[in-house]
């Protein structure tokens, strides 16, 4: 079935004028929004128009609310700057604190350093006079015979003629000037027949016998020294008590044989000697007497302290 003209033509003239318009006309008079452009086409049709006061409210409630969000924005902008501002300073004023904290604590460690060196330096000092005093003690003991020793030394036998008188015989007299010979000589550590001469030994007569520590001996008379075995037997005649001693044997005919000897041991003094009865620390200026040589030739022995 065909159409006519007339109907086709009554059908486009039914369609919106936009359809017939050419692309860019539409576009220029359609620049607007599309939502304009229904609500103007709504007017055309003839539909009721809102209101004139109502833009307006909502315009100024629109403007009112952001006016208020804006405000606590501000407001709250504010706060949070005071706050930010106060928790900056506090940390500043704690940053200062612990500097000057640190400062000090620095201060401290310093002071404590040199003071720990200034200790550590009189420790060494201390630790020096110490090693001396012990020492110093050590030479004392041997001295006064508290305390065994061994080393090297020389060893004298002296023996009475088999003939000998009373006059004749060996009196403690001389077996003391051939002791203090020794002493003289640079002898450490001296003994009599066994009996080690203590600062409190003494050489007598009792009765018919010589009495060394209060305990008899008999002839022959081995006296042993501890001491340096290149000088001391040369150096025992050239005291004036080894000289006495030499001259008294050859004048009353009892013999000497001095000899040396590369290791002897000499015990301790009696316990009864090695008594205190008093002590001092406060000498001044008194100089000690019969001081042992730089180079000791006794070691102590241990097993022998008292």
């Amino acid at each position: 079935m065909s159409s006519s003209p007339d109907s086709s033509r009554s059908e486009t003239d039914l369609l919106p004028e936009r359809v017939h318009l050419p692309l860019l006309t539409l576009i220029t008079h359609q620049s607007l929004d599309e939502d304009y452009l229904v609500a103007a086409e709504q007017r055309a049709a003839g539909a009721p128009r809102p209101p004139k006061g109502r833009p307006h409210r909502v315009a100024a409630v629109v403007v009112a609310v952001f006016g208020v969000l804006v405000s606590t924005a501000f407001v709250q902008t504010s706060q949070n700057a005071d706050v930010d501002d106060a928790g900056r300073a506090t940390l500043i004023d704690r940053l200062e604190a612990e500097r000057a904290v640190l400062s000090s604590q620095q201060e401290r460690v310093a002071a404590l350093r040199d003071g720990n060196l200034a200790l550590e330096a009189s420790l060494g000092q201390l630790a020096d006079t110490e090693q001396e005093a012990l020492v110093r003690n050590r030479r004392l003991q041997v001295r006064a015979g508290f305390i065994g020793v061994t080393g090297e030394g020389v060893r004298v036998t002296v023996q009475e003629r088999p003939d000998a008188d009373e006059v004749q015989q060996i009196h403690d007299s001389d077996l003391t000037l051939l002791v203090n010979g020794l002493w003289e000589a640079g002898a450490e550590a001296i003994s009599v027949n066994g009996q080690r001469l203590t600062s409190m030994s003494a050489i007598r007569i009792g009765g018919q016998a010589i009495l060394v520590n209060n305990r008899g001996v008999s002839a022959p008379y081995v006296v042993e020294a501890i001491g340096d075995t290149r000088t001391l037997s040369a150096e025992l005649f050239d005291t004036t008590s080894g000289l006495a001693f030499a001259g008294k044997a050859d004048f009353y005919g009892f013999t000497y044989d001095v000899e040396n000897v590369g290791s002897m041991s000499l015990q301790s003094g009696p316990q009864s000697y090695l008594r205190l009865l008093s002590a001092s620390t406060d000498v001044g200026d008194v100089l000690v007497e019969n001081e042992p040589p730089a180079r000791p030739r006794a070691t102590p022995t241990t097993e022998e302290e008292p």
